[in-house]
């Protein structure tokens, strides 16, 4: 490794970096005006779908292709490398690989791949893994054609002899329903566009229920009941969800006997039920909407099973009669714990399985319905992820388990309620001859956050042989929002990186629910800065533990977690030599403002609503975008999808602009925008690894590592 060679990489080594025009465009809120040069950069669906692009689009992907010239040309000397890096990657995987079958309603269900194809065939044997093979979908046929073909959710008649399923062909998460007859191999003449990808079938094999978008913000809030052989402009509206800080969906409960809408919000939901043998009569409510009420809704006997956060802040199970379903029915199955976060649920009829986590770790609890046993499973590891399977039948005894850790493939097991024996299934194979996993370490560090009070979980792993001089490459991965844990799995793509030296380490900081609920109270609305600070104390702490050292240290995070990346980048500039941002969220105030863009009006109770003086105050404090000033910035990677629903192109495409005009470093700053793809990447399951290959190349390139 030369030390120096981030140092003698810059942008003064290139061709002149694209410079994007400004146009002003101002915004009046709260007695000030926001100048924001970069607005013309947000084009229209209209716009983009276009066949003629109008001037404006013109512009905007003219300055898009500009700046994926820039990022080959930088990147051009890693070319080889980027290959390399692929080829390992997909090397890795075991390209004929199936997935441990499950059974449901007397067939085994599957996915299986085929050499150098890029898609699953979806695929099931009736009774007996021995009986002949019938190939639901092979997706790789549906996508010839295609530059993205993504298959949503799959849905089986309960006569087995139907399949509805999804497509989306735009990478905008909308998608068109279809209905396979499995038994002559034909579709149906039903289509239904403009779905979120899904369908749940009545128990008369005739009547499907599924959730439209809105047009304009995408947010689910409609559910229709369509009647096979009807056009779906005569599919009856069932539910529309009215309140635009809400949206809805539909399934079906485990026992096949309710249908079931739920419609949630950040901090509250409400759920919906109907007799599934009687779909055209009546919805009824578990229990009204109240805010800051979450509930969840299983069925199981004479009983609906709840887990809520009803005077319970880190959520309890409850049971009600079917015919008396709201809370002051509602009796403790599972009473609240102050330190253990109640995380589901599975029903079986002679056990309950309860997935749970304690000081930032998930363990699996298994308790008879008699009393007579409950006890826990066994993980050695000091970091891992722990988590329910595919379990659809309530009367076995064997329950359907995953566990990974940072040195364990991702690993199917069955566990015999009964005898508490565990048998392993399936463990993702790891090709190449290269992995051994007593080769690598991982650990666990508890990191004292500044408040002095605060412990921060970080889950670390690393090739033996790693000294703590402070001279290690080290790469530091969170996300931080929305209450999602990100716990300690395995990655055979990671690989490339440990193997070449870097030490790769999640910090598990405020904004997720590691820790239990108020870990993701203590990082949202007015306590999100904690979710920032957090991770430039973990990363503080990694310097401080000999890992490496800011020369050394780079970041990553995606959607909100890069706008975790633009806030640390604006507030600690100096402790990472690069960032890599992956389809980031960081023009906040704008985006908040603007209730037409996708995901707006559900997340106020997650960001705050910046019409709100008091909110938009607290978020100018650390929206990227709003914040880039005149300073040095690390070297920089960002990535997007043109198509992105989730976080629009534009919002990464003017973060880069403002940067570039407002930065005074000479590091990289590049940007890459898929023209292709959305949130999620690329659909086939090689060519997204093309995109983590020039990721990891960028931060090789840095160290100068070139092989």
């Amino acid at each position: 490794m030369d030390s120096s060679s981030s140092a003698a990489l810059n942008e003064g080594a290139f061709s002149a970096s694209p410079s994007a025009k400004k146009v002003a465009h101002e915004t009046s809120i709260h007695g000030l005006t926001l100048h924001d040069d970069y607005h013309w950069m947000r084009l229209s669906d209209a716009q983009k779908e276009a066949e003629t692009p109008d001037a404006q689009t013109q512009d905007v992907l003219d300055y898009l292709n500009a700046e994926n010239a820039y990022r080959a040309e930088v990147m051009a000397s890693t070319e080889g490398l980027q290959s390399a890096l692929y080829d390992e990657i997909v090397g890795r995987i075991k390209q004929d690989d199936a997935s441990v079958p499950v059974k449901d309603n007397g067939y085994w269900y599957y996915t299986r791949y085929e050499e150098g194809k890029e898609y699953a065939l979806h695929c099931r044997r009736l009774e007996s893994m021995e009986a002949e093979e019938q190939v639901m979908l092979n997706v790789n046929d549906l996508a010839e054609g295609y530059a993205y073909y993504a298959v949503g959710g799959r849905s089986v008649s309960p006569d087995n002899t139907l399949l509805v399923y999804g497509v989306d062909t735009v990478s905008r998460r909308e998608y068109t329903l279809f209905v396979k007859n499995l038994e002559t191999g034909e579709l149906l003449a039903d289509q239904i566009p403009a779905t979120t990808g899904g369908a749940t079938w009545a128990n008369d094999n005739r009547t499907l229920f599924y959730t439209k978008k809105d047009p304009v913000t995408l947010r689910s809030y409609r559910i229709y009941k369509h009647i096979l052989g009807t056009p779906a402009s005569a599919d009856e509206l069932v539910y529309e969800e009215t309140d635009e800080t809400f949206s809805c969906g539909v399934g079906k409960s485990k026992s096949n006997a309710f249908l079931m809408i739920s419609s949630y919000s950040t901090v509250s939901t409400e759920w919906r039920v109907l007799d599934a043998n009687t779909p055209e009569g009546d919805w009824r409510i578990i229990q009204p909407r109240e805010r800051d009420l979450e509930y969840g809704v299983e069925h199981f006997g004479e009983h609906f099973y709840i887990t809520t956060n009803r005077d319970a802040k880190n959520f309890k199970l409850v049971r009600t009669p079917l015919d008396q379903t709201t809370y002051a029915h509602w009796e403790d199955v599972l009473p609240h714990r102050d330190n253990t976060l109640l995380e589901g649920v599975e029903l079986f009829e002679n056990y309950l399985v309860i997935e749970e986590r304690t000081d930032g770790l998930t363990q699996l609890r298994v308790k008879s319905w008699d009393g007579e046993r409950d006890f826990y499973l066994e993980f050695n590891d000091p970091a891992y992820m722990a988590y329910i399977g595919a379990n659809p039948d309530f009367k076995t005894d064997v329950l359907r388990y995953g566990y990974t850790s940072m040195t364990t493939p991702n690993s199917v097991f069955e566990f015999d309620m009964n005898t508490q024996k565990t048998e392993l299934l399936k463990q993702q194979e790891v090709l190449g001859g290269t992995f051994d996993p007593a080769n690598y370490a991982s650990e666990r560090m508890m990191v004292l956050a500044r408040d002095g009070v605060t412990s921060v979980p970080v889950s670390i792993v690393y090739r033996k042989g790693v000294e703590r001089n402070g001279e290690n490459p080290f790469l530091l991965y969170a996300y931080g929002s929305y209450g999602y844990s990100m716990d300690a799995g395995f990655s055979s793509t990671r690989l490339s990186l440990l193997d070449r030296g870097f030490v790769y380490a999640i910090a598990h900081i405020r904004g997720g629910q590691e820790m239990g609920r108020h870990w993701y109270e203590d990082g949202k609305l007015f306590n999100k800065m904690n979710t920032f600070t957090d991770f430039i104390d973990c990363g503080k702490a990694m310097v401080e533990a000999g890992f490496t050292s800011p020369e050394h240290m780079y970041a990553m995070g995606g959607s909100a977690g890069g706008l975790l990346m633009g806030a640390v980048m604006n507030m600690a500039p100096d402790q990472f030599n690069g960032i890599i941002a992956a389809v980031p969220f960081v023009d906040v105030i704008n985006t908040m403002l603007d209730e037409s863009i996708p995901l707006t009006t559900g997340e106020f109770d997650e960001w705050g609503n910046p019409k709100q003086k008091d909110y938009f105050d607290y978020i100018m404090q650390y929206s990227p975008y709003d914040n880039v000033e005149a300073k040095a910035y690390p070297h920089t990677l960002v990535t997007t999808g043109y198509w992105d629903s989730q976080v629009q192109y534009w919002e990464p495409a003017k973060w880069v602009a403002k940067l570039r005009e407002m930065k005074t470093d000479d590091n990289l700053l590049i940007m890459h925008c898929n023209m292709e793809t959305g949130h999620g990447g690329a659909s086939g399951r090689f060519q997204r690894y093309k995109e983590v290959a020039m990721e990891y190349a960028f931060l090789l390139q840095l160290e100068g590592i070139t092989e």
